[in-house]
């Protein structure tokens, strides 16, 4: 068992032991979100920590999204518990990263595009392919993109 996995159960185990429902119920969703990878596709299989954090991420992203929607419906306690949730989450998941490192990074992803001939919004593609591994898993798609987006602009 990789070592979030297991870092996960024993949360789980922790919070049920001290009656913590919101975060019990939490680690169980995501538990189970990491068992239907694992069986998903042709074969079972063990999940490296690299996909555990991906699935984590795309459920704290669920949270966040939920959370807004609750929001923008009027419904304030139904949105407070899908931002804890995903606070519960955010624990698990690598620092993210702020505006200013972000910028920098994508900068310098777009110094390097154009030095390899790519200019305008067009090099929006060559750009991502050059960010997305170095931020991978410490800033979210559509924020790089955004980044991305204003400094080909600009």
């Amino acid at each position: 068992m990789t070592t979030l996995k297991a870092q996960l159960k024993e949360d789980l185990t922790a919070a049920i032991r001290e009656r913590d429902e919101l975060r019990s119920s939490t680690l169980r969703l995501t538990l189970a979100a990491i068992t239907k990878e694992e069986v998903a596709g042709t074969s079972a299989r063990e999940l490296s920590d690299d996909e555990v954090l991906k699935v984590i991420t795309k459920e704290a992203k669920k949270r966040r999204e939920a959370a807004e929607a609750f929001a923008g419906g009027g419904r304030a306690e139904q949105a407070e518990r899908e931002k804890a949730e995903g606070e519960i989450l955010a624990v698990y998941l690598p620092k993210q990263l702020s505006d200013a490192e972000l910028d920098a990074i994508v900068a310098q992803a777009v110094e390097e595009a154009k030095a390899a001939g790519a200019e305008g919004p067009r090099a929006m593609g060559q750009v991502m392919k050059i960010v997305n591994p170095k931020v991978a898993g410490q800033a979210e798609g559509g924020r790089v993109a955004a980044a991305v987006k204003k400094l080909l602009a600009g």
